[in-house]
C-alpha cells in the first residue's frame, strides 16, 4: 500500500473510526484500524465484534493495498503531523511508514486478512430521520439505559417504529424516559439498539435537519451518517411492559419552570453524597414546592414557586435521578403528574406527550 491524503481528514476518520476499535482483545487485529487503500480513496474500520464505525475519505493511492495499524498509536500519531498531507505506506512485512513534512513514523503492522469480515444489513427494513430529531430523541432518553447487564436487553433503547410515529424507550427498574415524534415511514419494526452504540451515534449527529438513514435486520442495524457507517447487533430479549408502569390517572398536576427546578433539587442535595446517602423529601402543596433532606453531614432545605391543581403530597427521590430525568426535559417549563406518594412521577412538556419520564419515589421512613 502506498497513498497521500490530507491530515485533517484522515484525523477525523482515525478520530471517529477509533471507537469501535477493542480496548483489548485476544484478536489483535480488533485493537486497530483496518486501512483499505484503492482507485481514488481510503477506506477505514473500527470494529470490536459487537458495534463497528467505517468511514471512506479521498486519497491519492499510488499502490493499493490494506494493514491494520494499533488505534492508539495510530490515532496519537496522525493527529501530531506537521504538514497538511501524509504519505503512509506498508511494505511486504507489514513495515508501515507514515511521513508528514519532516516527521516520520514506522510502525508494525496486521494483516488485514486477521480483520473480521463487518457484518451487513442487506435484507433489512429501512427509514429516514433528520438528524436533529434523532439526537434529541437518543439524548432524551440514554440517561435511563440501565448500567448492569442483570437484564441485557435494558442496557439499550427500544425503537418502536410504526403508523408514522418512532418511540424511543428507555429503562432501569428505578426510571422510565420515553420519546415520541412523526415520521414518514410505513414500516412497522421494535427492536434495542445497546447504549453503547447509541452513544458513539451522538457523536456523529449534528443539528441540522438533514436526513440519516436506518437499515435494520435480524441482528444487525446500520446508521448511515454523513459518509459513516455505525453498524451493530441488536439487543435479544423482551423488554419490560413498561406501558404498564405508566399511571393513567394523576391526583396533582404540577407545573413548574425546569431551571428553577433543578436549581433548587441541586441546593437541596448538597449534604447527599455517594457515601451519605439520604432520599430528598419533596413537598408539593400551596402552589408551593418544597425540598428537604437530613444527612450525618448536615440538612438543607429550598423552596419554589408552582402551578398546583389537587391533592397535597409528600414524596421521596433519589436526587441524582430525579436531577437526570429533569436536565433531559429540554423545556423552559414542565408538567408533573403524580398519582399517590408510591406511585411513579410522571414529567412531562407543558402541552403534549412528546417526551415522558418516569421517577419511582423512595419509601420515607415514618
Amino acid at each position: 500500500m502506498n497513498m497521500y491524503c490530507n491530515k485533517q481528514a484522515l484525523i477525523d476518520a482515525v478520530g471517529n473510526v477509533q471507537h469501535a476499535a477493542s480496548s483489548k482483545s485476544s484478536l489483535p487485529a480488533l485493537e486497530g484500524v483496518l486501512l483499505r487503500a484503492s482507485g481514488n480513496s481510503l477506506f477505514l474500520a473500527g470494529y470490536d465484534l459487537d458495534m463497528g464505525i467505517t468511514t471512506t475519505i479521498e486519497a491519492q493511492v499510488r499502490e493499493p493495498g490494506a494493514t491494520v495499524l494499533g488505534a492508539r498509536i495510530f490515532s496519537d500519531i496522525v493527529r501530531r503531523l506537521p504538514s497538511d498531507n501524509v504519505l503512509i505506506r506498508t511494505d511486504e512485512k507489514l513495515i508501515t511508514t507514515i511521513e508528514s513534512g519532516q516527521a516520520k513514523f514506522t510502525i508494525m503492522g496486521i494483516s488485514a486478512d486477521e480483520y473480521p469480515e463487518l457484518p451487513s444489513v442487506s435484507d433489512g427494513a429501512g427509514f429516514t430521520v433528520p438528524q436533529n430529531i434523532i439526537k434529541s430523541m437518543i439524548r432524551q432518553t440514554i440517561f435511563a439505559v440501565a448500567q448492569t447487564d442483570n437484564r441485557p436487553v435494558h442496557t439499550g433503547i427500544q425503537f418502536e417504529l410504526g403508523n408514522n410515529e418512532l418511540r424511543l424507550v428507555a429503562i432501569d427498574g428505578s426510571r422510565l424516559a420515553m420519546r415520541c415524534e412523526k415520521v414518514q415511514s410505513n414500516e412497522e419494526l421494535c427492536f434495542v439498539v445497546p447504549g453503547k452504540t447509541l452513544s458513539e451515534v451522538l457523536k456523529l449527529l449534528t443539528d441540522e435537519d438533514n436526513p440519516i438513514s436506518i437499515a435494520v435486520g435480524r441482528r444487525h442495524i446500520v446508521f448511515e451518517i454523513d459518509g459513516y457507517a455505525v453498524i451493530s447487533r441488536l439487543l435479544d430479549g423482551e423488554f419490560l411492559p413498561y406501558r404498564k408502569a405508566i399511571p393513567d390517572q394523576s391526583s396533582s398536576i404540577i407545573k413548574v419552570k425546569t431551571r428553577e427546578m433543578i436549581d433548587s433539587v441541586e441546593r437541596a442535595s448538597i449534604v447527599i453524597s455517594d457515601k451519605l446517602k439520604s432520599p430528598l423529601v419533596c413537598e408539593f402543596g400551596d402552589d408551593k414546592v418544597s425540598f428537604s433532606c437530613t444527612t450525618a453531614l448536615g440538612s438543607a432545605c429550598d423552596t419554589l414557586n408552582a402551578e398546583i391543581e389537587g391533592e397535597q403530597e409528600e414524596m421521596g427521590f433519589n436526587s441524582r435521578y430525579l436531577l437526570e430525568a429533569l436536565k433531559n426535559t429540554e423545556t423552559d417549563k414542565i408538567r408533573m403528574e403524580l398519582s399517590g406518594p408510591l406511585s411513579p412521577m410522571k414529567l412531562l412538556p407543558v402541552l403534549g406527550e412528546s417526551f415522558l419520564f418516569l421517577v419511582l419515589p423512595v419509601r420515607l421512613k415514618r
